[in-house]
């Protein structure tokens, strides 16, 4: 067990869970996550192994005889007749049947029908009129002669959720983690390996969640396939319910007038549409309209009295183009059905998840770890829906006033969000409540960057930030970042004009494919020429930022043209010890061999520290660089700082340049080890980025010549 886990055991004893366990028990029950944890949480709520492997026979032993099999219906039925009365674990959904005056149940595995349901079932368990809901149910058979009572009686019936949460409880224990340790937590809960992810691409897991907290929040989410965009909607909380295809009626969804029944926003917390996008898609326009008015008002009318409700829309769907690809010729939306390419819809949506920073889903990102009983964190989660924390930001930042009031809400909603899932108990730091505020401005932003290129009347706006201290700090999106060329296009344009257009001079001075910036602060209007990807613009004096999980940058971009010329190379990290990062030194004396005509000599020499765990295999990596490095006109040499003193991590060159890097050469993610093969193993430009920067400085050659 881990730390985190033995810390996570410590403090909320009885509600979390092994994640693993899962799979361990599931079989080929096609059951919801949260059904499954709920048995779990019930049995093996704790770190005895011994209590673990019994509770996992119990809860194995439970699907076994009660969880019904569709192809097992049949024999079910008969044990119900036989024993009189059974206990069953099934899908199971009521109506009312007008002509009988009665309500009635459907069990949907179990494939019985008209089962008699009296009123205080119906009105404990509203949502049951609505659409399906896992249930445990004791279903009894009395056969009668009068062939119009049905002989399926509902005795009892109990929703797969937990009955009580004590909130307070959860926002004091809260103060026992660290920020990294409670998103870590998080992490497992959902299920994946915290290891496995970013910072960023934590976070961007977490802004899935925001439509459990917040009400009225309207989240879309494109991006290739496999990213697990629909698993949040579909498996982790039974106020969710998600609806395949993305199609659905107006009655389903809002209003039912030939009985004044309420839809699936009265009843459910979020609503997700999965498989959203598609061209080829049509959407009826009525539905659309009750749609946007829903979505901006909270409020929706079929010619009877307005109705209001607090569901959350969560939109999911495929991209079918690369995000340049995208820019260049269209749209980040471009992939949504054409009723609902519209920018009154599209101003409606809060956030815009980036579903191209999200990985693809592989085996090994997931969890071996603990965390919540899903089924627990989504009853604390329906409990912060009633608060509001926007306003914890206040003390530190001021949103730019130019910014409407539409984005203005967006913004807040989407911070509001964040701060509930991170900081229940109000504990953010200035810090950490500025790097939420910039996800949150980011992901409207995208919104409202989309809606300038589809529609001629959405201004730009200047999406920034105000300090305590009057400091203004502007936000860019990660893809304008790397596509600054693509992503300020205009459609009512000609392209081919907007691409050609002139550079400043700081764009044509500045490293390819870095946005144009100033302390961290990019310019949203800049407009730089585009240039070829094998060439490298003449070296300049700058400080650069780069944002965590862009891609297209690569050691040549980054550093080639600084290097030409130079006979003597020093590099100084601290941290070339793993495998991976000594593989980057490898890959920095590739780029130098490419660049380093045959004719010419060149050597290299790294400073860094000891690997005190593994120290002779440090030496043996290191040393097989400099023996890779024979012959090529090219030398590496390398020596140990042991004095521990030196902690600069920078790049210094004999004619007369100085690279200054807050991670040294350490500037890619991690990889993951996959079995084949990866481009981001092969190329750099299709690795994702960490946090970091570059400061390029000048001075007299003859202070690097030793």
């Amino acid at each position: 067990m881990s730390d985190l886990d033995a810390k996570i055991n410590e403090h909320f004893a009885g509600f979390v869970v092994r994640k693993d366990l899962v799979k361990a028990v599931k079989g080929n029950a096609i059951v919801p996550t949260y059904v499954l944890e709920y048995l779990l949480g019930q049995y093996c709520a704790t770190d005895d192994e011994a209590s673990i492997q019994t509770g996992i026979e119990t809860v194995k032993d439970i699907l076994r005889k009660h969880y019904v099999h569709r192809s097992e219906a049949g024999l079910i039925q008969s044990t119900i007749k036989e024993k009189g009365r059974y206990k069953v674990i099934d899908q199971v959904s009521v109506s009312l049947n007008e002509k009988t005056d009665s309500y009635e149940a459907v069990f949907d595995n179990l494939g019985i029908k008209k089962v008699a349901v009296d009123s205080g079932t119906v009105k404990a368990h509203p949502k049951l009129l609505v659409t399906g809901v896992w249930c445990i149910a004791d279903v009894q058979y009395e056969f009668s002669e009068d062939a119009r009572i049905s002989p399926w009686i509902l005795e009892t019936i109990k929703p797969i959720q937990i009955a009580k949460v004590d909130y307070e409880q959860y926002r004091s224990l809260r103060t026992a983690f660290t920020t990294d340790e409670w998103i870590d937590l998080l992490m497992q809960s959902i299920g994946f390996k915290p290891e496995a992810f970013g910072r960023r691409s934590k976070l961007l897991q977490l802004l899935r969640l925001i439509p459990y907290v917040e009400r009225n929040y309207n989240l879309i989410e494109l991006g290739p396939k496999g990213t697990g965009k629909s698993h949040i909607y579909s498996e982790f909380s039974p106020h969710g319910q998600l609806i395949s295809g993305g199609e659905v009626s107006i009655p389903k969804l809002f209003v039912n007038n030939s009985n004044g029944r309420i839809g699936l926003v009265g009843y459910w917390d979020v609503v997700a549409f999965d498989e959203f996008a598609g061209r080829e898609k049509t959407a009826n326009k009525a539905l659309v309209d009750i749609m946007k008015n829903y979505m901006a008002n909270k409020s929706f009318s079929r010619g009877i009295n307005p109705m209001g409700a607090e569901a959350s829309f969560s939109f999911v769907g495929n991209t079918d183009h690369n995000v340049p690809f995208m820019l260049k010729n269209s749209d980040l939306f471009e992939a949504l059905p054409s009723q609902f390419h519209d920018s009154a819809f599209i101003d409606r949506l809060h956030a815009y998840l980036p579903g191209w920073e999200i990985d693809v889903i592989r085996g090994e990102m997931f969890t071996k770890g603990y965390g919540f009983i899903v089924d627990y964190l989504a009853e604390i989660l329906r409990h912060l829906r009633s608060e509001d924390f926007s306003n914890r930001a206040d003390p530190f930042f001021k949103v730019s006033e130019k910014i409407s009031t539409r984005d203005r809400d967006a913004i807040y909603k989407t911070l509001s969000g964040l701060l509930k899932v991170i900081f229940p108990d109000g504990s953010q730091t200035e810090a950490e409540v500025e790097e939420l505020l910039r996800l949150a401005m980011e992901s409207r932003k995208r919104v409202k960057d989309q809606l300038a290129r589809i529609d001629s009347t959405y201004p730009e706006v200047d999406f920034h930030y105000v300090r305590a201290d009057g400091t203004k700090t502007r936000v860019t999106t990660v893809e304008e970042e790397e596509f600054p060329h693509f992503y300020h296009l205009r459609p009512m344009l000609d392209p081919k004009a907007q691409d050609t257009a002139p550079a400043s001079e700081d764009e044509e001075q500045r490293p390819k494919g870095v946005a144009a910036t100033v302390s961290g602060q990019s310019r949203p209007n800049a407009q730089p020429q585009p240039q070829k990807q094998d060439v490298s613009p003449a070296p300049a004096e700058g400080h650069h930022e780069f944002t965590e999980n862009r891609k297209g940058l690569s050691y040549d971009r980054l550093f080639g043209a600084y290097l030409e010329g130079a006979q003597r190379i020093v590099v100084t990290d601290p941290y070339i010890r793993f495998f991976y990062q000594i593989r980057n030194m490898m890959e920095f004396v590739e780029m130098v061999i490419r660049r380093t005509p045959p004719e010419d000599q060149v050597s290299i020499h790294l400073v860094t520290g000891p690997d005190e765990g593994n120290i002779s295999r440090q030496r043996d990596l290191l040393d097989s660089i400099s023996a890779a490095c024979t012959g090529t006109g090219v030398s590496f040499t390398w020596a140990f700082d042991t004095s521990g003193t030196a902690h600069a991590r920078d790049i210094v060159t004999d004619t007369g340049w100085k690279i200054v890097l807050d991670r040294g050469l350490d500037i890619f993610q991690a990889p993951i080890k996959t079995d084949g093969f990866t481009l981001g193993d092969r190329l750099q430009e299709h690795r994702m980025l960490k946090s970091f920067y570059v400061t390029y400085v000048k001075f007299e050659p003859r202070i690097a010549a030793g």
